[in-house]
């Protein structure tokens, strides 16, 4: 794109103004924030780091030159860090406290709010008791879902980020308006220039020319609670987005969420229809809400996040700009980018919308359940593509965590789904804090199984996530559930996702491209409760099923982490382990079943191979080979040993499969636990070999068919 230099004045006071260097036409299509080289970190107007090793006769030094420049590199950008930090050591932390102490000695401002409020969501309130009294109120939930949306988003940045989190609630909101209120965006209009050029001299203390070398004269992209501008930092041409706060947003969100909180002490005291404690979800959504205030925090959330999932080559997330990042204005590296929404614009750049998608709920995937840390607000604005065809994520103020127990509890539901295990589907809410221990899931079960028996008609891969979210909704609805933070924002991320990925192919299921990932943590992860879950899937009355091991191992394979190794050593820890005695008695018995299978196998293969003139004398005259076998018993043998092979197959063709894995089992199985082990599986197999060889000796020819 061609570009025309122009000199524009700052809009600053007349006693600080002064000339700054812009390019017509520097925006882009969207902003955001790029994974690069990062340059090494300086002061403005201080030494510049990013030099060539000196050049020397003799010996190379240029190794331990790059090692103490990486070294110095880390020392500067913590010492950054922390000056960031100073900068932003007057932040806001929330507190119902620090709410009543500043805005309890503001009444005529709280009032003039209260009014403005109140009048809005009064008026709404008294259209819902006017269509109860007429019994309209489910006829008109969508109508007045609309209504409340565009009331929320003309009482601004407050009630939009609340509505934002109702989206997300199904214990509080019936289905209708969670649909409505998922569709609020929090775009507003921008503040001046001026205000935000000031802002970033004041929060650095530099001039902004000093600061860059070029900023676009205007934001490129405004939200509820601050806006953003492109700049090039003059001491390294770094492109660059800086964030600029917008001015009075802190005492006008706290002045709400004073309000609000003591709407939620009456509804709390008097409104019995609502069964969570409402008082306590604003405290937690204004403590959040608070956080993304402080610039600071979000640039060691991005931090975090990066360190954790930008492992991978396809995810991209930014690094931060600590010397030019205070509470009010953080700097982040740019990247050209587009909405992961915009599927024109992005299969122009020969991109696959669904090729992203996939990329993006593995991520999420990785965040939810392995390490617990995600994005909280994964609306399509802040997941971008690149023209390389990686994911960047953005925007990182408003961030959760998953615990662990929860973590676990969740593959396990998928497991209990899976197998129809209703009561334990049940009894996994209280592992997912979703009930308290004392309350009895006895009436929430057939409510669950009158959902998933209708949803499970189709496979688990080939379910829509929407429809399982709108099902369960109405279950949370009706129970005295209360869904914790973070699940209501796991809802939100995967079904985000999945909306992106229906615009590219309406068929399309999350479920179905989470699975890999679901299979490869059970066939994989040693933690104990995983492995029961496995345990669990894999055995139903004694028997194993070898079905549902071999479409793990199918779609575990299509994860690009699974490995043949890990898969196969923590299955054997466990049997030779100490508390494995019942999974032991089950495995004989596969043993000794699998055995014979390929036994009988090789035999009816042989029988197979001599000439057909031969198999009446081996046979004596039996239709159905060599054996005393019907029909039914040998198919069922044969379709074993085809199946095992199949598996064996499997692991065996895996990309990271190496023969040496076999060799820590085999040290394995030669300590004294295994000895008893196998001698017990060779006691089994010895036993059932006899019983097959007395079976033939007194069992009569199966009668050929009558022609």
């Amino acid at each position: 794109m061609a570009t025309a230099t122009t000199t524009l004045p700052l809009c600053l006071p007349s006693s600080s103004r002064r000339t700054r260097t812009v390019r017509s036409g520097f925006v882009p299509v969207r902003a955001a924030i790029v994974e690069a080289s990062r340059p090494l970190p300086a002061l403005p107007g201080g030494h510049d780091y990013s030099t060539q090793p000196p050049q020397q006769s003799g010996p190379s030094t240029s190794a331990p030159f790059l090692v103490s420049l990486r070294s110095r590199d880390l020392a500067e950008d913590i010492q950054a860090e922390a000056r960031a930090l100073t900068r932003a050591v007057n932040a806001t932390v929330y507190s119902p406290e620090f709410l009543s102490a500043r805005y309890g000695s503001q009444p005529f401002k709280v009032v003039s709010r209260a009014v403005e409020v109140l009048t809005a969501l009064g008026s709404f309130g008294l259209t819902l008791f006017l269509d109860q009294k007429r019994g309209e109120l489910d006829r008109l939930k969508r109508v007045r879902a609309i209504q409340l949306r565009g009331i929320l988003t003309r009482l601004g940045p407050t009630f939009v980020k609340i509505g934002q989190g109702l989206s997300t609630r199904p214990d509080l909101c019936p289905p209708e308006y969670l649909e409505e209120l998922s569709e609020l965006q929090d775009s507003l209009p921008t503040f001046p220039d001026s205000e935000a050029f000031e802002c970033i001299e004041k929060e650095l203390g530099f001039p902004l020319e000093s600061i860059y070398s070029t900023i676009s004269p205007s934001p490129i992209a405004a939200a509820s609670l601050g806006q953003v501008y492109k700049a090039q930092l003059k001491y390294s041409g770094q492109l660059v987005a800086v964030k600029v706060q917008r001015p009075g947003i802190e005492d006008a969100i706290g002045r709400d969420f004073y309000l609000l909180r003591g709407v939620g002490i009456l509804i709390n005291k008097y409104v019995d229809f609502i069964t969570s404690d409402v008082v306590a979800l604003i405290d937690e959504f204004a403590r959040r809400v608070f956080q993304e205030l402080n610039y600071v925090q979000e640039g060691q959330n991005a931090r975090r996040f990066r360190k954790l999932y930008a492992d991978k080559q396809d995810v991209l997330v930014p690094d931060i700009f600590w010397e030019y990042t205070s509470g009010k204005v953080l700097t982040m590296e740019w990247i050209e980018g587009v909405k992961l929404n915009q599927q024109e614009a992005i299969e122009k750049q020969g991109l696959k919308v669904l090729d992203l998608v996939n990329i993006g709920i593995q991520c999420s995937l990785r965040q939810l359940l392995e390490y617990g840390y995600f994005h909280a607000d994964p609306h399509p604005g802040n997941i971008l593509a690149t023209s390389e065809g990686k994911l960047a994520f953005l925007d990182f103020g408003m961030m959760s965590e998953t615990p662990e127990e929860a973590r676990l509890a969740i593959i396990g539901h998928v497991v209990h789904m899976v197998n129809r295990d209703y009561e334990a589907m049940a009894r996994d809410y209280y592992a997912l804090d979703f009930l308290s221990r004392d309350v009895d899931v006895s009436p929430i079960v057939p409510a669950l199984k009158s959902f998933f028996d209708d949803a499970l008609n189709s496979t688990v891969s080939e379910l829509n996530f929407k429809t399982i979210v709108d099902g369960l909704g109405n279950v949370l609805y009706q129970y005295p559930f209360n869904v914790p933070a973070y699940y209501a924002l796991i809802l939100r991320s995967l079904t985000v996702l999945e909306g992106l990925a229906l615009y590219a192919d309406p068929n399309f299921k999350v479920l179905a491209a989470s699975y890999p990932y679901f299979a490869k943590r059970l066939l994989t992860d040693p933690n104990p409760y995983l492995r029961d879950a496995l345990i669990e899937l894999l055995f139903k009355d004694g028997k194993f099923r070898w079905n549902r091991l071999e479409n793990l191992l199918v779609q575990g394979r299509k994860d690009q982490d699974f490995s043949a190794k890990e898969a196969l050593q923590p299955v054997l820890k466990l049997l030779l382990g100490p508390d494995g005695e019942e999974l032991r008695i089950l495995v004989i018995k596969e043993a000794v079943r699998v055995s014979e299978a390929i036994a009988f196998g090789a035999a009816f293969d042989a029988y197979n191979s001599v000439p057909d003139f031969v198999k009446p004398i081996i046979s004596n005259g039996s239709l159905n080979g060599p054996f005393k076998l019907s029909e039914g018993e040998r198919d069922q043998i044969i379709e074993l040993r085809d199946r095992v092979f199949r598996i064996w197959n499997l692991l065996r063709s895996s990309d990271n499969f190496d023969p040496s894995i076999l060799q820590p089992i085999l040290q394995v199985l030669q300590e004294p636990e295994a000895r008893v082990f196998g001698s017990r599986v060779a006691g089994g197999i010895t036993q059932r070999f006899a019983a097959r060889l007395l079976q033939q000796l007194l069992r009569s020819p199966t009668p050929a068919p009558s022609q």
